[in-house]
């Protein structure tokens, strides 16, 4: 059985702070308005002519919902009217017309993701032309050997909706569920049946579905640690391969919906961590390993046997199996990872369709990486994913001498060590038990934009 996760609430209480969760490094944040569609361009040029091309990832944000949940931080758009959805789609044709002219046509399209929103928003029609359109103008995976997935909102899912989402090509689905108890609904403005959460996994795993995620938040107004066990041993019962367990940050001044949450109906930060703690414990007891931030899996899930293996990375859909890809984003907000580089679209609905009608690429802002950013990035990944570093090999691999180009953050870490997060040996830096809930946090210490922030603080 695996060990549950080790909690001492002084040292969380001291370390954990609102901070990123490193689905890129460096975090959208720190993207500039200087990146612009000519940089993409060249950045696609430039990965054509590597050696091996990487394989590709597309992502397609829908943004459409029926209604607004108020714990919500995306980029989306309330509508009933399926129709609103079509000048949109025409405009994201445009866009997968103008990317594909980038790409060579032989790389083989690895990972395939729509997220939202809500595609569910999307008829049956809709979604087919969609992922028609995708088809005729990059090399899709044959055999279900990809990675395609989507994620669901159990209120929209209709009946013989997963059949149809697998004959689209998607194998891998996110089921949206947040909560179970009927007071932290109405609370969110997410009203769901525990029986159309139940028809869609059972309606996906006779499609094929493998494996079947579902999607949890803690830290949600009314929420207790009662509450919560409850919710949790009746999604355990419904057997998912994969759990992700998020932490709602409130930020009503960023977020505008968020303002329908009081404050004084949310748990405090130590009943958060009570949550938290039982949480882990459950869902350990119930058999699944904890792969890292937010996430837990079945010990013969793939995203496990890859951390066992040394083969788990992160990006901006959470933990992967599959090998680093080239990621281009489709749509409003959509980031792209392009030769090490990113590239986000724009946030507005009236400006990324105004740029595609002039038939330009809608980048906003973006980043181009340094060699200290590539170094950076990849301490970070091997934390997040594996809790580990080799500091010998990376000394080896980038021509550093490690303790001396991370001076400073050694002696961060030298402190963790002393609280017992860390374990520094001569050729390795090792996340301990109690550090694992704590591992962004870790990783923050690399993090040198945040460290110009405290200086500059």
């Amino acid at each position: 059985m695996p060990k549950p996760l080790l909690f001492q609430e002084d040292l969380i209480n001291r370390y954990d702070h609102q901070g990123p969760r490193y689905s890129s490094y460096p975090p959208a944040t720190e993207f500039q308005e200087a990146i612009t569609e000519s940089h993409f361009r060249e950045w696609a040029r430039f990965s054509n002519e590597e050696l091996i091309p990487r394989p590709l990832s597309l992502y397609f944000h829908i943004p459409f919902c029926s209604s607004i949940c108020y714990f919500c931080a995306c980029n989306k758009v309330i509508s009933r009217h399926k129709q609103e959805a079509e000048p949109y789609l025409q405009a994201m044709y445009r866009e997968i017309e103008i990317q594909s002219r980038l790409f060579d046509q032989d790389r083989e399209v690895r990972q395939l993701h729509w997220g939202g929103g809500t595609p569910g928003f999307l008829t049956r029609q809709q979604s087919q032309q969609l992922m028609d359109k995708i088809a005729r103008h990059f090399k899709l995976s044959r055999g279900g050997e990809g990675d395609y997935s989507i994620q669901i909102d159990p209120r929209v899912m209709e009946p013989g909706g997963a059949a149809h989402l697998r004959n689209l090509g998607f194998n891998r689905i996110s089921v949206g569920v947040q909560e179970l108890d009927a007071k932290v609904q109405k609370s969110i403005n997410r009203i769901q049946s525990l029986e159309s959460i139940e028809r869609v996994i059972r309606d996906a795993r006779r499609a094929g579905f493998r494996p079947i995620n579902i999607d949890l938040m803690y830290g949600l107004p009314h929420q207790t640690e009662a509450s919560f066990a409850k919710t949790l041993n009746t999604i355990v019962e419904l057997e998912p391969d994969r759990i992700a367990l998020y932490h709602y940050t409130h930020l009503p001044h960023r977020f505008p919906t968020q303002r329908r949450i009081k404050s004084e109906d949310l748990p405090s930060s130590s009943e958060k961590l009570a949550i938290l703690q039982h949480a882990a414990e459950q869902l350990c007891a119930a058999g699944y390993d904890h792969i890292g931030m937010d996430y837990f899996a079945r010990p013969t899930d793939e995203l496990t046997v890859a951390q066992r293996r040394g083969r788990l990375r992160r990006n901006f859909r959470g933990y992967t199996a599959h090998e680093q890809c080239d990621s281009i984003g489709f749509g409003v907000s959509a980031i792209s990872q392009v030769h090490e580089n990113f590239s986000q679209n724009m946030v507005s609905l009236d400006d990324y369709h105004e740029s595609l009608d002039q038939q330009r690429l809608p980048v906003m802002r973006g980043h181009q990486s340094s060699d200290d950013d590539l170094l950076r990035r990849e301490i970070i990944q091997r934390l997040s994913c594996q809790f580990r570093i080799d500091t010998r090999q990376s000394s080896e691999d980038w021509h550093i001498v490690f303790d001396e180009y991370f001076a400073n953050e050694m002696d961060q870490l030298r402190i963790m060590g002393e609280d017992g997060l860390v374990d520094i040996a001569d050729d390795e830096i090792r996340v301990l038990e109690p550090g694992r809930v704590l591992v962004h946090n870790i990783c923050t210490v690399f993090d040198a934009y945040r460290q110009t922030e405290k200086t500059a603080g």
